[in-house]
């Protein structure tokens, strides 16, 4: 399985990304052509090679050529997007980024996501960073992004609201769930921006996890450190074919009996848009011949807070069981390809390196359906026949 690993040893920003993207292979020129279809004025991307510490790598810094003083609501970075000539997989990767951006700022102002105002995230050269990010990242091809711990950096950092402490809170709220350490310099290594790149690309968190490394780049960033090199470093590779694709996770539970069941689906939802892996209902015959519900969520072990917190507050339960458990799972591989319909995407899951299954995306056949007013069964059916015959 391809797979990109950032080391984060002097933190991560939006155009020391990029940097290191570029420095890994994407295009420059690629990149700014794809950049380009978002209609955006006032930018331009400069790339050059540099140094810190001795060591060469990629620093591309956005130039701003026109003054705004633009305050975007999420609204206007949504429409940017979405009015833009990029593919739906940039277009939907960049809106995960901002989404969560604007959740971490929702939360630290305390107001509704629809009324916060980006700052410093909404300008043309965060929205150039964001969106490059998400082009970078289809361009490579690649099935997961391992990150090792990040550095935050020390001191304060001068922003819209005025000066405060590094990490910003909006970066504090970014990095839950990521390791992370403190003060290796003294100055803000991780923004904003960059920490929602991780938070959203992540998908392996464990410091031992073990990658056969085909290439290194450096993304060089805009500060000088006369001890740490202020370089993002990542490794393009694989993951050991015969490396165990299982490790540690939750199972929580919980009997409920008294509560409306029309709330189910609406507390279902809210634990998968939390990032829960599986949540399954059972009925059950409780004490004094009681039906009941069983509520079980299958998680990662730092959503466990979180789990337990939606599932008191919007259910009526009174106590969770919470069981440690291994979990086995098939290594998985996306990639799209052409059909009678366009492009789309396909998983396929390998067992000891072998090929088990494949199959197209639902979401994207339940799409397709809905723009050629077909059945959802006979775009499902199509492909599959198409990928059978292709075997």
């Amino acid at each position: 399985m391809k797979i990109i690993g950032y080391d984060c040893f002097s933190g991560i920003s939006g155009d020391m990304n990029l940097g290191a993207m570029i420095d890994l292979g994407v295009d420059k020129t690629y990149l700014i052509d794809e950049l380009n279809k978002l209609n955006l004025p006032g930018w331009e991307l400069l790339v050059q090679k540099d140094q810190r510490h001795g060591i060469t790598g990629t620093k591309v810094t956005v130039k701003q050529t026109r003054h705004e003083h633009a305050h975007r609501h999420l609204s206007d970075i949504q429409k940017i997007i979405n009015d833009s000539t990029l593919d739906n997989k940039t277009k939907e990767l960049s809106g995960k980024i901002f989404m969560k951006i604007a959740q971490a700022e929702a939360k630290v102002h305390g107001i509704s996501i629809d009324h916060i105002h980006f700052h410093e995230v909404g300008a043309v050269d965060s929205i150039i960073d964001v969106v490059g990010a998400a082009i970078c990242f289809n361009a490579l091809k690649v099935e997961a992004v391992h990150v090792s711990t990040v550095e935050l950096g020390g001191g304060f950092v001068r922003c819209d609201h005025g000066k405060l402490p590094v990490p910003a809170p909006a970066t504090a709220e970014l990095i839950k769930g990521i390791p992370v350490k403190k003060g290796g310099v003294d100055f803000e290594a991780t923004t904003p921006t960059g920490a929602a790149i991780l938070a959203t690309l992540g998908t392996n968190f464990d410091s031992d996890l073990a990658i056969k490394i085909e290439k290194t780049a450096y993304g060089v960033g805009q500060k000088e450190h006369p001890d740490v090199p202020n370089l993002l470093r990542v490794f393009f590779g694989e993951t050991i074919a015969n490396q165990e694709s299982g490790h540690d996770a939750l199972q929580i539970e919980c009997n409920i009996d008294d509560m409306n069941p029309e709330f189910f689906d609406y507390i279902s939802d809210r634990l998968f848009k939390a990032g829960v892996s599986d949540v399954f209902f059972s009925n059950i015959i409780m004490k004094k011949g009681r039906p009941g519900i069983l509520l079980n969520v299958i998680c990662e072990t730092e959503l466990a807070d979180t789990v337990k917190n939606i599932i008191f507050s919007e259910s009526t339960s009174l106590g969770i069981r919470t069981f440690p458990f291994r979990k086995d799972t098939l290594v998985r591989n996306f990639e799209t390809i052409q059909t009678i319909y366009g492009e789309l995407t396909v998983k396929r899951s390998y067992y000891n390196g072998k090929e088990v299954s494949c199959k197209p995306e639902y979401e994207e056949c339940k799409r397709i359906a809905a723009e050629k007013q077909v059945p959802v069964k006979e775009v499902y059916n199509t492909i599959m026949a198409l990928l059978l015959k292709s075997k």
